[in-house]
């Protein structure tokens, strides 16, 4: 589209490490330049970009003169240290080059738990964007000991196009998309032009289809899928070093895999965002099918009776998944009641839990109310 067309649109640029570097302590900086060359081309269509990025730890390993990867947390992190400040300096130089100005946003999973923190880089972000920014937001490795992972930021990218409401989110790998199985190891492997519903099938092709070297593969990417198909939110997967690619994405031409979002089947608010998104999964709950229909066919809250199986030790108000009988997780919220607890009502009728002094709690409280629960399907 071009700016005489409309509001500008929002888009989010993941891009691994494989892609961003020619081995594990080595920036591309040729890429680099392309990436922004690419960059400057979809916003002169019209489209406001925020570039998600790894490797702070590879361009740290550069500039320190470190060969090999260390295994040692302390040294890690201080690669991370050193490399930040080199990444952020490349990113300037090879924007700058095209007339963009770059900031640096760094978030750690601490930074989003909080709500109130989630509201403020959410205001943060937008304020970049209207000021003509292109943000390029990172992993804090510095201090995010869980996040330490090479190229791992799937999730962020999507909490990311998630807090700027993003009209579509590009993920640069060092495959081609998703395939029906891994094609390093099966020849008969073909590429998925297009995922409408990430189901069983598509969670079970993403196990066997790994990506190189990043550490996250291809199930980060696919369960970020499917948090933006709730949101709204198109996602595409893309070999990084294939030519124009986010040129012809932004376009909508085929490039990859598309995972589509024709439109919000369930209320997607702020709030339910971030329960998706914003915090770490602390277990499991496991439904009957009773419960399952429920929640998903008739919008309904979760209540102790349809609970099956609790996994995980988890306290109130923490984010767990919800799952059916066979494992499939189709749901997330946040609970209203601790994983002991729920343990000891699992199996009870209403009137048992009622009538159980401990329980009683449960009896008119839903154990994940439908305000708070996000629905994958």
């Amino acid at each position: 589209m071009s700016e005489t067309d409309g509001a500008r649109k929002r888009l989010v640029v993941k891009i691994g490490s494989a892609t961003l570097t020619t081995s594990e302590s080595s920036i591309d900086y040729g890429f680099l330049r392309d990436l922004a060359d690419q960059v400057a081309r979809v916003r002169a269509a019209g489209w406001d970009v925020v570039v998600v990025t790894s490797a702070a730890i590879a361009c740290g390993l550069e500039a320190l003169g470190i060969a090999k990867r260390p295994t040692d947390m302390p040294s890690l992190q201080a690669a991370a240290s050193v490399g930040q400040s080199a990444l952020s300096t490349a990113y300037a130089e090879a924007f700058g080059a095209r007339d963009m100005l770059t900031s640096v946003v760094l978030l750690t999973r601490r930074d989003t738990a909080d709500r109130t923190a989630y509201l403020h880089a959410r205001d943060t972000l937008n304020r970049l964007l209207e000021l003509s920014v292109v943000p390029i937001v990172n992993e804090n490795d510095t201090v995010s000991v869980e996040q330490i992972r090479f190229g791992d930021n799937d999730t962020l990218a999507a909490l990311v196009a998630c807090l700027i409401d993003a009209d579509l989110m590009v993920i640069l790998s060092d495959i081609d998309g998703l395939y029906t199985a891994n094609p390093q190891i099966d020849p008969a492997a073909t590429l998925i032009p297009v995922v409408d519903r990430v189901g069983r099938e598509i969670l079970a092709a993403a196990g066997g289809a790994v990506s190189g070297v990043g550490s996250g593969g291809m199930i980060t990417k696919i369960k970020a899928a499917r948090v933006l198909m709730a949101a709204g939110i198109p996602m595409v997967i893309a070999q990084g070093r294939r030519a124009g690619c986010i040129v012809d994405a932004a376009a909508g031409e085929s490039v990859g895999t598309l995972f589509t979002a024709p439109g919000r089947p369930h209320e997607i608010t702020a709030k339910k965002l971030w329960i998706a998104l914003g915090d770490s999964v602390h277990g499991t709950i496991m439904v009957d099918e009773g419960a399952r229909d429920a929640l998903v066919e008739r919008g309904k809250s979760l209540l102790s009776v349809g609970v099956r199986a609790v996994s995980g030790d988890f306290g109130l108000d923490d984010i767990v998944d919800v799952a059916d009988e066979a494992g499939h997780v189709f749901a997330r919220g946040r609970a209203a009641a601790a994983s002991d607890l729920l343990k000891l009502a699992c199996g009870r009728s209403r009137e048992e839990v009622a009538s159980n002094a401990i329980l009683s709690i449960l009896a008119d409280r839903p154990v994940i109310h439908r305000d708070e629960l996000v629905l994958f399907e």
